[in-house]
């Protein structure tokens, strides 16, 4: 079984192998976890007595080639508990021990890289009440006002619910939860994030881009990521944020390389100038990305540095190009 981590995983129920993961194998768990979206601990090792039963089965070939998305780097999948058709393979081996059926987080550990991978359940849209959920304070989006002008703007599927447990879980090999936490109400837990799997893979296509072109990335800041309606809305304005914009919808990060830690962008053009020349070499990647992958299509945008921050790059998946930014 896999070793359960305090304050997470209590017990494990089943095991099994899964076949065809870049040629590795998956050994799988079903941890039973009070808490929707509980901790998830990339496992250490995986003790000889975790493979009980191998699978070879075309669905789950499938199943675990798209796990690691476009870039191979993605460690978790959000899904919407009785609703994701990507869970029938895994149903018909864990039956009711699936997330889906009970809300719990299933974790995958690869046994050939050890690295862990999860699928994290999504609280519904609909326990959203009065502009929270709990005690946090989330407000009303846009299609909850005046409808939706497009399927990109409607509600969001559901929430991860986040705590001071899981919330260093990965959701890729750069990425964790906490890195697209909204900036406000520090002490107030749970916290609530949504957050969609294409920008994380889209994030983690374009630091290979960079690396490939001779810009190494140790570290790619998520400056700002999603925002909750009612965090948005203090900044729409003049100059500011949109009243739509796509950081409420999970999609959309404002980002910037900074190897050296100092808090801000590197001089990634090694003009000796940090400005947003420097954000343009992540724009550049972004657009050789969106050419390999033309359903990551989205916004991409540079922005100036204030007194606040230095220059960043915008990147969302919102579907249709969009472009802006001065020099």
């Amino acid at each position: 079984m896999l070793h359960p981590r305090p304050r997470a995983a209590r017990s494990v129920r089943r095991a099994l192998v899964l076949v065809g993961l870049s040629s590795a194998t998956l050994v799988a768990g079903v941890a039973s976890a009070a808490p929707v979206a509980a901790s998830v601990h990339p496992a250490d090792r995986v003790p000889p007595a975790a493979v009980t039963r191998a699978v070879d089965d075309g669905d789950l070939r499938a199943l675990a080639d798209s796990l690691r998305g476009r870039s191979g780097k993605l460690r978790a999948r959000f899904v919407v508990p009785g609703r994701d058709l990507v869970l029938a393979a895994l149903e018909r081996v864990f039956g009711d021990s699936v997330p889906g059926n009970q809300g719990r987080t299933l974790s995958l550990v690869d046994s050939a890289s050890r690295r862990g991978f999860a699928f994290i359940p999504l609280l519904p849209f609909e326990l959203k009440s009065n502009g929270r959920l709990a005690n946090y304070r989330v407000g009303f989006w846009p299609a909850e006002k005046r409808g939706a002008r497009s399927a990109a703007y409607s509600n969001p599927e559901g929430f991860i619910e986040v705590t001071p447990e899981n919330q260093d879980t990965y959701v890729s090999e750069h990425f964790r939860l906490r890195d697209f936490l909204t900036h406000d109400q520090e002490g107030v837990w749970p916290k609530y994030l949504v957050l969609r799997e294409d920008l994380v893979d889209k994030l983690e296509l374009v630091i290979a881009d960079l690396e490939a072109h001779g810009t190494p990335v140790r570290h790619m800041v998520v400056m700002s990521g999603f925002r909750t309606p009612q965090y948005n809305a203090k900044g729409v304005g003049r100059g500011g944020r949109a009243q739509d914009s796509r950081h409420q919808f999970g999609d959309a990060a404002d980002v910037f390389i900074d190897n050296d830690g100092n808090g801000r962008m590197d001089d990634l053009n090694r003009d000796r100038r940090v400005d947003t020349r420097d954000a343009q070499v992540i724009i550049n990647a972004v657009e050789r990305v969106e050419r390999a992958h033309p359903d990551l299509t989205g916004g991409a945008g540079r922005y100036r540095a204030t007194r606040a921050h230095g220059p960043f790059a915008h990147i969302d998946t919102r579907g249709t190009r969009a472009r802006w930014g001065s020099a």
